[in-house]
């Protein structure tokens, strides 16, 4: 069941983005097709940038001096609709789809719907809910034609 399109920003700062073609409209496709499945509405923001970028957030707002892949700053539920930030660097994003042999887009695509999820409120902290967000991140990817990311890492 589709949902009324979500307005989605995406805001390319840093990083060779290139690789992926057409990267914003890459990222809104994905991003629309994980609201339509949750049945989310409202807007979301997504930084395409660089491990330079993400190191200093994981810093400033986790404690963590180092660069990761995705990071979701989900938005206080004030009503405006507005669900939260996500941020992405493309260094870690690439060296991470080579480690795993996976496609650079399909990787991409399994960290914005990770991402996603977190504004809404899935998490991976216990057992139970990392089975429950990865089922419903393996459900979304399979919708946009993506295999399970999972699969090889059990």
């Amino acid at each position: 069941m589709a949902t009324e399109p979500m307005e989605i920003e995406i805001i390319v700062s840093g990083g060779d983005w290139s690789h992926l073609p057409d990267a914003a409209s890459f990222c809104a496709r994905v991003l629309q097709a994980a609201a339509d499945m949750e049945q989310a509405q409202g807007s979301v923001v997504a930084m395409l940038s660089d491990d330079a970028m993400l190191r200093q957030l994981n810093r400033d707002w986790r404690g963590k001096d180092q660069a990761t892949n995705v990071l979701s700053f989900p938005a206080a539920q004030n009503g405006d609709g507005f669900l939260g930030d996500i941020a992405m660097a493309f260094e870690t994003v690439r060296a991470e789809a080579m480690a795993q042999e996976k496609a650079f887009d399909a990787h991409v695509a399994h960290l914005l719907v990770h991402g996603f999820l977190h504004l809404l409120s899935y998490d991976h902290d216990r057992d139970d809910a990392a089975a429950r967000m990865e089922a419903r991140e393996t459900e979304i990817l399979r919708a946009l034609g993506y295999p399970n990311p999972y699969r090889d890492q059990a």
